[in-house]
């Protein structure tokens, strides 16, 4: 008997899959062969499929799903109080400090807690309700916020305050992403995920967009004291929601029966070995994680000297233009990848756009133009989002079921936790030969590394 697609204020106990018959085959087909490409599945002539893979297609076919609608609103403001936190505390630091060695513990601070435990949280997250994890979170995310304002209050901040503050927001954002990942199987189902995902990337981008404006709004209207206890009310509707959201190990129809033991941190070294003899999820965690580490997020913090060279002009009106055409680009491709259904996910697809991005920013880094900077920039910034949206959406439909949330927290691990070498490549390379040629070189060896990849890994094979 043909079955009608389910409504989406159905009970999704059934998820990760998209119900109980198709994700028993899933796993089993996954298990069997690891260089399944799930993307086969919209082309798989099963009447139970075909209904759903067919609006899968339409714009922000995940949007109509109410659960997720929730979700990513409460995502999109965590992420901008994530970021409006950095505006404030950043500024009161160097207020206080003057000291760049804090400023660049800062960095490390937040993404070295992501390299270390985001494979145990993803351990956590196969044991327990990842809502709970979403939450533990939270709090520590508004405590962070009213801590420094308890500090700014009595004008007691010591540096030893800051570094701490820093680590725990770190350790909140392992417990917050890494769990949300986990918590989109429950929410969704299996055609509306590539669209969730991508959609949670340009939320994230939002809140990098929006989070410093309103922060530097927050700050000039409420001052950092009274404008940081307001932002840790942001975290507020997050908390609320996933108190009675339907979704977690007690809304499932069928229990999971593995219960896989915890051995520590050995289990980043087994999982990754798992991960090897899985060709698309492993290109993909190779990939994030050469990216992260060479480049990443790290040129965003040299914005100021690029801006400085590029320019006669306001230094920190180039400053503000540049990030915004880096995030403008890649909301603007969250929106059209999202409304006009196309690019299917695909390890080829995904390295090729991860080679242009490469090749974006070595010749922004190389360029002495302002316009053509900025126009580099924006295209970078689209091609960023595209390729990392790919690349976790792949790892989410192949990763199998009872190792998922290790094998998301493996390549959280390397696409976040790796960010702290970017500091490195393109940071202190940068103070000896100078932020552009240290750019240009980290993204002339990216591209090697992907071409590489591209070329060891037969991705003709996978993909037919």
């Amino acid at each position: 008997m043909k079955k009608q697609p389910a409504k989406h204020s159905r009970n999704r106990s059934s998820s990760p899959g998209t119900n109980s018959t198709r994700s028993s085959n899933h796993n089993s087909n996954t298990n069997s062969n690891p260089s399944f490409d799930s993307s086969r599945t919209s082309r798989t002539p099963n009447s139970q499929i075909s209904p759903l893979a067919k609006g899968a297609s339409s714009p922000f076919f995940a949007m109509s799903n109410k659960g997720f609608r929730a979700l990513i609103i409460t995502y999109t403001l965590a992420m901008m109080a994530d970021n409006v936190e950095h505006v404030i505390s950043y500024w009161m630091m160097y207020q206080k400090f003057h000291s760049p060695e804090l400023g660049g513990f800062a960095v490390l601070s937040h993404w070295l807690p992501f390299l270390f435990f985001s494979v145990p949280m993803g351990m956590l997250g196969e044991r327990f309700d990842p809502r709970r994890l979403i939450q533990i979170g939270m709090v520590l995310f508004s405590l962070v916020s009213l801590g420094w304002g308890y500090f700014f209050l009595v004008d007691g901040l010591q540096m030893w305050h800051a570094m701490a503050l820093l680590v725990l927001h770190g350790c909140a954002g392992v417990f917050w992403h890494t769990s949300t990942q986990l918590l989109l199987h429950e929410v969704v189902t299996k055609e509306e995920l590539p669209g969730a995902v991508r959609l949670l990337a340009t939320a994230r981008y939002l809140g990098i967009l929006v989070g410093p404006g309103v922060g530097g709004l927050i700050l000039i209207g409420l001052g950092p004291t009274y404008g940081i206890f307001l932002n840790a009310s942001f975290y507020i509707p997050t908390f609320l929601w996933l108190i009675s959201a339907p979704y977690g190990p007690a809304f499932r129809k069928e229990a999971r029966s593995f219960k896989i033991p915890v051995r520590g941190f050995s289990d980043i070294f087994s999982t990754f070995k798992e991960v090897s003899t899985m060709p698309v999820i492993f290109s993909m965690v190779i990939l994030a994680g050469a990216a992260s580490f060479l480049v990443g997020t790290s040129y965003q913090a040299q914005m100021p000297a690029f801006a400085e060279d590029l320019g006669h002009g306001d230094p920190g009106l180039l400053y503000s233009l540049l990030l915004a055409a880096d995030a403008g680009g890649a909301f603007f491709a969250g929106l059209i990848l999202n409304n006009k259904g196309i690019m299917r996910p695909r390890p080829r697809a995904a390295l090729v756009l991860a080679l242009m991005w490469s090749i974006a920013l070595t010749s922004f880094a190389m360029s002495s133009q302002y316009p053509i900077a900025l126009t580099l920039l924006f295209c970078a910034g689209f091609l960023e989002l595209s390729f990392s949206s790919m690349a976790q959406t792949l790892v989410q439909l192949n990763a199998p079921e009872e190792h998922r949330g290790r094998v998301i927290g493996l390549f959280n691990m390397f696409s976040l936790g790796m960010r702290a070498g970017a500091g490195i490549t393109v940071g202190l390379v940068g103070g000896l030969i100078g932020v552009h040629w240290s750019l240009g070189l980290a993204g002339l060896i990216l591209t090697a590394i992907i071409s590489v990849v591209l070329y060891a890994f037969k991705f003709k094979e996978v993909n037919t």
